[in-house]
């Protein structure tokens, strides 16, 4: 796993790197993706946006990586956004694209 920064998404590659995620960071938003999903590419700058305007720690993982978690997280389609707060997940949502606002304010910015 990179090391996040608050330009860009880091990319994980399983559930360890998405529990090293949460353990070190207070607020993470996780987007499950796929490669070819055009939905998924266009919320590669929205993820870059909100990785810029907000305390959150941004990251993406393709469901394929890591099977466990897609049965853990109910992940059925994708995009698929996972909120973490304090450990814990906090709410998830699953509507497609969603604009650089409405992703600021469901993660509490």
């Amino acid at each position: 796993m990179a090391t996040t920064d608050s330009e860009r998404p880091v990319s994980l590659d399983d559930e360890d790197d998405l529990d090293a995620l949460v353990a070190d960071h207070d607020r993470v938003l996780v987007e499950f993706h796929t490669d070819g999903c055009s939905m998924c590419d266009a919320m590669q700058p929205v993820l870059g946006n909100v990785a810029r305007a907000s305390g959150v720690a941004v990251a993406t993982m393709n469901p394929r990586d890591d099977p466990v978690l897609v049965d853990e997280y109910d992940v059925r389609s994708v995009p698929k956004l996972l909120y973490f707060e304090g450990g814990e997940l906090r709410d998830t949502l699953e509507e497609g694209f969603v604009p650089t606002d409405d992703v600021l304010t469901f993660v509490g910015e």
